[in-house]
């Protein structure tokens, strides 16, 4: 299943190179046990002895995930400030 995922996902290709980007470091020696039977199954198949299979590791943006109320009001802040001049003018505590 690990392996359908890592060949699923959008790929470049430049100059007889195939770049899969790896969302994370434990898909990297994954990558390199498939590596030497990818690369001759698709030289064959597309019939171009110089191509070429990389890896490379790519940062993925993770977001913060609000779990209190106090989180998701900042969040909420955030997007609208005059949420704070609310809380103030009615003496809201967002811990309640």
């Amino acid at each position: 299943m690990a392996e359908y995922h890592l060949l699923n996902c959008a790929f470049e290709y430049k100059d007889n190179q195939i770049t899969i980007p790896l969302t994370n470091p434990i898909e990297e020696p994954l990558l390199l046990s498939i590596k030497t039977p990818l690369v001759e199954f698709l030289r064959q198949r597309l019939n171009n002895s110089n191509l070429q299979v990389n890896g490379v590791l790519r940062e993925v943006q993770s977001r913060k995930i609000a779990y209190t109320n106090k989180d998701k009001f900042e969040h909420l802040a955030e997007k609208n400030p005059l949420l704070h001049k609310l809380k103030d003018k009615f003496g809201l505590d967002p811990d309640f």
